[in-house]
């Protein structure tokens, strides 16, 4: 699904991801670790495209197509979507609209997924006005689960939102990835609904709450802009709280100078 081959990323001249290399499969969940400043966020808008991110090496490869130059748009339209952890406020647009015009002609009864998501009486605000943190996770996720994309992109999905809410946003992810079923979404037949393809994803988390509901695959932690290993993400999740990212790195042979 996704192929990144040497990847390295500048911000105003300054690096801040090196020599990055990373697959994830068809229907793989991968879930990435690391400190504050280690460049998670960065490898996500990167991938998704924002010009600010400039790539000086490598290249992304999407479903087989290089889209290392393409616009955001154009990624988002071949299947690449993105949950931003401070998504802007865009005063004037209703959530109805920008929740109907990411759907476009698919077969999906927006009114029961919102009511699923506990968003109804949202739909008319304008996008993440005025909304809790736990509001606009669930107003990205329903944008999200409409536009319905191959790899979807989560960066800290729990952050913002209180103990009681993240269930309903965990299973909320769960059915986004294919991994549960999503009753606002059409399927023609009970056949169809088993062999619904799982979509693949990359999750950014630090507290891994989000773990307890989404069955992830692979774990690797991202340290000062190189990734440097991978795992189950469970074990990694387990090591990083007891020991720490720099403990982890260096009982692992990983040179802390990177």
């Amino acid at each position: 699904m996704l192929k990144i081959e040497n990847l390295s990323v500048e911000i105003n001249g300054k690096q801040i991801l090196k020599d990055i290399s990373l697959e994830v499969k068809k229907g793989e969940v991968l879930v990435l670790f690391g400190p504050n400043g280690s460049g998670k966020t960065s490898l996500l808008m990167t991938i998704m495209g924002f010009p600010r991110y400039k790539v000086v090496n490598g290249r992304i490869l999407f479903k087989g197509q290089d889209i290392t130059h393409l616009p955001v748009y154009e990624r988002a339209r071949l299947g690449i979507g993105i949950s931003f952890q401070r998504p802007p406020t865009i005063t004037g647009l209703k959530t109805r609209d920008l929740v109907k015009r990411c759907a476009d002609d698919k077969e999906i009864d927006i009114e029961t997924l919102a009511k699923e998501l506990n968003f109804t009486n949202l739909l008319d605000r304008d996008v993440n006005d005025g909304l809790s943190g736990g509001e606009i996770k669930r107003s990205e996720l329903l944008q999200l689960m409409v536009q319905q994309p191959d790899l979807v992109l989560l960066d800290e999905p729990e952050s913002g939102v209180d103990l009681e809410n993240i269930a309903l946003i965990g299973e909320a992810i769960k059915g986004l990835l294919g991994r549960a079923p999503v009753k606002a979404i059409s399927c023609r037949s009970l056949k169809e609904e088993k062999l619904r393809k799982k979509r693949s994803g990359i999750i950014i988390t630090h507290t891994g709450h989000i773990l307890k509901y989404v069955p992830a695959d692979r774990g690797k932690i991202l340290y000062k802009g190189k990734m440097c290993i991978g795992g189950n993400p469970f074990e990694i999740l387990e090591q990083i709280s007891k020991y720490g990212y720099q403990e982890c790195i260096r009982c692992l042979g990983i040179n802390n100078s990177i």
